[in-house]
């Protein structure tokens, strides 16, 4: 677990700094620099890129990192294997493109229909998720060459630096509104160019126009997990598109920040996956079952445990974020924080299941199923969104990403005979129960600002005491001794 915990720390600073900034912007300077509309309107151009991309990249870098070891053999093998991992999506992308602006204004016009203000920013979207799917294939790269830290750097902080700068160049008049939407055409082309540059500084890639071995096994496996990409990035930002086809779209300026805000509770997932995905698959390829049941079972306790934390945080804080921003409908997302925190919650109690499945054989029935749980969300979303709005959004997705975890645990579980849970799940879970009961029912009477800075170091003083004292991640125990050691050697250099 040691390069486990060394680069999931990392990356979970990176990711923290970056939300940091994603915070400021999406709480404070989108909502009064760019106002409800434009707000509304980034957040469906990038929630519908991030929809596109798995199909742009063809899932390739998924499949990059499940065969990579196979293929690292010889320097002649990953030439081989890396250039077509980067030749394929474009045996799609290319003829999609043609289509797509070959047929733009229908297509613009039919997802104008409900908000006019979409239709000059359509062609941009699969501009963007072109570049944030290769983005995805040479981050891919560098992770299984167990180099994730500067990648996350890149897609968590850089871009969101680059996004801040934009917004105060709308500010001081510099940009229009209109041309922050351009912009981030540029901001999603310089994170690409920037981790290029990182994975061949990491390993040189030299193009190789020669079919690796197992190419059809390979080309299976990709046509498959890009349904597993389509389908989770579908169940995360289908809500947000489809908001627009039914109600008008300031209401994703209001979705966006309640999002954002529960999204905070999956911040150590990510940054943990970066790294405990290359090596899930190549525990599995070595069928080393016991190493990896207990790499599940420590995952799933030490995400429950950082999440917990996170997810009350954010509630007993949540009235006073909401006074904050312009009374303009966004506390409209308190209900939207409390259901979606809740869906990724669940998500981070089963650990490292996602790596786990879609490294196996049963990736193919998940997958399917998954397919056909996005057809269940989209017809929930065509009922609960013009009958309940926001709300309506938000119900629908609890439901859809609840059910997929459940099918996905299923099959780990019943089929693959590994557990993710111990009696330490139950008591974390406790412990998370009881400090949402003590602290979200009273608030300091001081600037909200103030209240949630106090309010947030009483909360983890208790709620990490209580997981040190009962022993419930021995990880996280291990990282709290080690920082406080490092503390007090700090202060006493002499000892």
């Amino acid at each position: 677990m040691g390069i486990v915990i060394k680069q999931s720390i990392k990356n979970t600073i990176i990711t923290f700094i970056g939300f940091a900034i994603g915070g400021a912007n999406t709480l404070f300077m989108y909502p009064y620099f760019l106002g409800k509309d434009y707000v509304g309107l980034t957040g469906y151009v990038l929630s519908t890129a991030n929809i596109l991309y798995p199909l742009l990249s063809f899932g390739i870098q998924n499949t990059l990192i499940k065969f990579f070891n196979e293929h690292n053999k010889t320097e002649e093998d990953l030439n081989k294997y890396m250039t077509y991992m980067l030749l394929v999506p474009l045996v799609f992308v290319i003829p999609a493109l043609v289509f797509f602006y070959g047929f733009y204004d229908t297509i613009a016009a039919y997802e104008s229909k409900e908000n006019a203000i979409v239709y000059d920013f359509v062609w941009i979207i699969p501009i963007i998720g072109l570049f944030m799917g290769y983005f995805e294939i040479f981050y891919a790269w560098l992770r299984a060459h167990m180099k994730s830290v500067f990648g996350s750097f890149v897609k968590e902080v850089f871009i969101r630096i680059l996004i801040t700068i934009l917004l105060f160049a709308v500010y001081y008049e510099y940009l229009s509104q209109s041309d922050f939407i351009y912009s981030l055409v540029l901001v999603y082309g310089i994170s690409l160019l920037m981790i290029m540059y990182s994975a061949n500084r990491v390993k040189r890639i030299r193009l190789h126009f020669k079919v690796p071995k197992q190419s059809k096994a390979i080309l299976t496996y990709t046509v498959f997990i890009i349904l597993s990409a389509s389908v989770a990035n579908m169940l995360l930002d289908i809500d947000k598109y489809m908001i627009n086809k039914y109600i008008s779209i300031d209401n994703i300026a209001f979705y966006n920040v309640a999002i954002f805000m529960a999204l905070v509770i999956s911040v150590p997932m990510r940054a943990m996956h970066q790294i405990t995905y290359p090596i899930t698959a190549k525990l599995m390829s070595e069928k080393k079952w016991e190493e990896l049941n207990e790499l599940y079972k420590k995952s799933s306790v030490s995400l429950q445990v950082i999440g917990g934390l996170l997810y009350i945080g954010i509630l007993v804080n949540l009235n006073q974020v909401y006074n904050l921003l312009p009374e303009e409908g966004y506390r409209q997302g308190v209900f939207v924080v409390f259901t979606i925190g809740l869906s990724k919650y669940f998500d981070l109690i089963l650990g490292i299941n996602n790596a786990i499945i879609f490294n196996s054989k049963y990736y193919r029935a998940v997958l399917l199923l998954g397919v056909l749980l996005v057809v269940v969300i989209v017809l929930l979303n065509m009922y609960f969104i013009p009958e309940f709005g926001l709300n309506g959004a938000a119900i629908a997705t609890l439901i859809a990403i609840t059910l997929y975890s459940l099918a996905k645990l299923f099959f780990v579980v019943v089929k693959m005979k590994l557990f993710p849970f111990t009696s330490k799940n139950l008591i974390s879970l406790g412990i998370t129960a009881l400090t949402f009961f003590v602290f979200y029912f009273w608030e300091f009477s001081f600037h909200p600002i103030l209240n949630i800075v106090l309010k947030s170091i009483l909360v983890t003083l208790f709620y990490l005491a209580i997981n040190y004292a009962l022993k419930v991640s021995s990880d996280i125990n291990y990282v709290m001794r080690n920082t406080i050691s490092k503390v007090l050697q700090m202060k006493n250099p002499a000892s």
